[in-house]
């Protein structure tokens, strides 16, 4: 039997912007995406001589075919043409489950990368599109570090990393949001708020943690504040304790806030019941 070890990075949306509906039924997007430490972390047994499993210490879990672990897992051994002799996946949980910080997509491609890592079978352009047919942020987390997304958040196209000081204060409200409800919802009314991508790629280049607090924006913020008016007061709280800004996640419900020294990220963190974050460069999912 072989076991081997991944690490599946949390994802924060530093920009996210929807340009509209594309014919194969998906949105065409555009954001900014950083890898940061809150993590979790998996195992894998190959060669059991038993029936595929996954583990997770989260109850609430799939591990079953619906958990994108089995589909990554699946999509590679058929992709490769290769029988692992049984296959035990376990999963240690630490990023939010539904927070908008692509936990089961980062585990899924946490798996791609520790599989292709241990067989050598598929070259990285196979390897992302076996991502894509995953999930949409599967190919991003399979790369991670700072990143412009677009297409469906396939197209990446890497991006300076964040200023050293950069540290996160993570929050999640305890409620949940429908990712389809919401793009239905921006397809009757429009976006919004519109990001200013140009203007991050300038403040990361320029290394400025101001400028990059500043162009901060998600499409999706205003319609789950709407549902949501906790997010409000959440931000507002990040910023008391001395954020530079603070955002929505994804489609949520993690807010976070980006500070510019420890201690203040961690005294808002144990404030309001969350947790600290750094963020993590692209040369770290990838120890080769």
């Amino acid at each position: 039997m072989t076991v081997l070890h991944e690490t599946a990075w949390g994802k924060l949306n530093l920009t996210l912007d929807i340009l509209g509906s594309r014919p194969d039924g998906y949105h065409e997007l555009e954001m900014v995406m950083i890898s940061v430490d809150l993590c979790d972390r998996l195992t894998l047994a190959l060669g059991t001589g038993e029936a595929w499993q996954i583990r997770c210490d989260r109850p609430d879990i799939p591990t079953d075919r619906r958990n994108l672990c089995w589909r990554a897992a699946e999509g590679y051994f058929a992709a490769a043409g290769l029988d692992p002799d049984g296959l035990c996946i376990t999963i240690q949980k630490s990023i939010p489950a539904q927070g908008g910080m692509a936990g089961g997509s980062s585990d899924a491609a946490a798996v791609l990368r520790a599989l292709n890592r241990h067989y050598r079978a598929l070259p990285a352009s196979e390897l992302m599109a076996l991502a894509l047919a995953v999930g949409s942020d599967v190919p991003y987390c399979v790369q991670g570090g700072v990143r412009l997304a677009r297409g469906r958040g396939e197209v990446l196209t890497p991006l300076p990393p964040l200023p050293d000081a950069a540290v996160f204060a993570l929050v999640r409200p305890d409620f949940s949001v429908s990712t389809p409800a919401l793009f239905r919802q921006i397809d009757r009314v429009g976006v919004q708020r519109r990001p200013d991508n140009r203007a991050m790629e300038r403040a990361l280049a320029e290394g400025d943690l101001r400028a990059i607090a500043a162009a901060v924006a998600n499409a999706f913020e205003p319609p789950v504040l709407a549902q949501f008016p906790q997010v409000g007061r959440i931000k507002d709280a990040l910023t008391s304790h001395g954020a530079l800004c603070a955002q929505l996640t994804g489609t949520g419900s993690v807010v976070f806030g980006l500070f510019d020294n420890e201690p203040a990220a961690k005294a808002a963190a144990s404030a309001l019941g969350g947790w600290v974050a750094h963020p993590v460069d692209a040369a770290a999912q990838h120890p080769d």
